[in-house]
């Protein structure tokens, strides 16, 4: 008997002895890889539940699923998201959501879906998926940027400043950022005083002058005189819009009769008698030419557009609403008919 079965002197017994811990050690992470897995598939229906809605118009709930549905659908999601046909994407990222595997793009098909509800207006939503995609993946700088977004459009000032840290970690230049936050917490502050406010957006403009226009436009709203003392000749260009949408009542005549651009444009705009036809600008020189000639139906109209991703847009913008980058407007205007009503504000 002691022949036939190996002695724990004998080296073949200890190898025997290896090779069955490595088996078991196998066995059981291999066992453990698949509870967690399956357990992980359980959460994320369990957690896709609370996003299902009846408001959605695609029916896909009895549709089969094939991997080879993947591309196109989510292709086809993104138009929908594109065009503004929100319920539609969010349907289509849910059903997909659900029967990939983690592997074939889990995660990037989550993300999609919070920048879906993020551009849709379903803040509460977009901050649910953003924080169950760092949960999985805490380094993705892109989400973080993105969670920062949401806080900042909750007016969650202070969560949204949580997420600098996290980014100069990973290596990412925050100061803009920083700035903005700043600034908009300054803006929407319930206890401050108007004075405290001024005092607090001068010291601002003075250190971060990539703020003008947005502290010359909240300058209006908190003190017009203050804001007019503010006011740069040489960047005009950068509030042109904001001129010339200002009611009457909140010009200073005293520092417009000093500056030949601001002469022009308000003769153009129709609030000067005196004729001025001289501003070094083209397009308002040559509305007031038209005025000064009789022709009273033409008026200036603006449109801005992102410098990072040349998507033009109607109303004038902080973030990009489209890729959302800071300090990207570039503003362009061009004389068109005039519409009914033209005196209002962009404040």
């Amino acid at each position: 008997m002691e022949t036939i079965l190996p002695t724990y002197k004998d080296p073949l017994f200890s190898i025997l002895i290896i090779f069955f811990l490595a088996f078991i050690v196998a066995a059981v992470s291999y066992g453990w890889s698949l509870y967690k897995q399956q357990k992980e598939e359980g959460h994320l229906l369990k957690f896709l539940e609370k996003f299902d809605t009846s408001e959605c118009v695609l029916e896909t709930e009895n549709m089969p699923f094939e991997i080879h549905m993947l591309k196109p659908l989510s292709l086809l999601a993104k138009a929908f998201e594109n065009a503004g046909e929100y319920q539609k994407a969010i349907n289509i990222y849910l059903y997909l959501i659900k029967y990939i595997a983690p592997t074939q793009g889990e995660l990037e098909l989550l993300e999609r879906l919070a920048n879906t509800y993020l551009h849709a207006g379903f803040l509460e939503r977009a901050l649910t998926l953003y924080k169950e995609i760092l949960r999985r993946s805490p380094r993705n700088k892109t989400v973080l940027k993105e969670l920062g977004i949401v806080y900042e459009r909750m007016h969650q000032f202070e969560k949204a400043r949580e997420i600098i840290e996290p980014l100069q970690i990973l290596g990412e230049e925050t100061k803009d950022l920083e700035v903005f936050l700043d600034f908009s917490a300054l803006k929407y502050h319930k206890t401050l005083s108007i004075e405290e406010k001024i005092q607090s957006l001068t010291k601002i403009l003075q250190h971060h002058p990539i703020l003008y226009r947005e502290a010359f436009s909240l300058m209006l709203q908190l003190d017009t005189y203050k804001a007019w003392q503010l006011l740069d000749v040489e960047r005009i260009d950068e509030i042109l819009d904001i001129l010339w949408f200002l009611p009457n009542s909140q010009l200073d005549f005293d520092i417009i009769s000093n500056h030949k651009t601001l002469r022009t444009l308000y003769y153009a705009k129709g609030y000067l008698e005196k004729v001025h036809l001289e501003s070094g600008h083209f397009n308002i020189d040559i509305l007031a030419i038209t005025r000064y000639h009789g022709f009273y139906e033409a008026e200036l109209h603006f449109s801005y557009l992102c410098s990072h991703c040349k998507q033009s847009f109607p109303v004038s913008f902080h973030r990009c609403p489209n890729c959302m980058s800071l300090y990207t407007l570039k503003m362009e205007e061009h004389i068109a008919k005039a519409s009914t009503q033209t005196n209002y504000s962009l404040l």
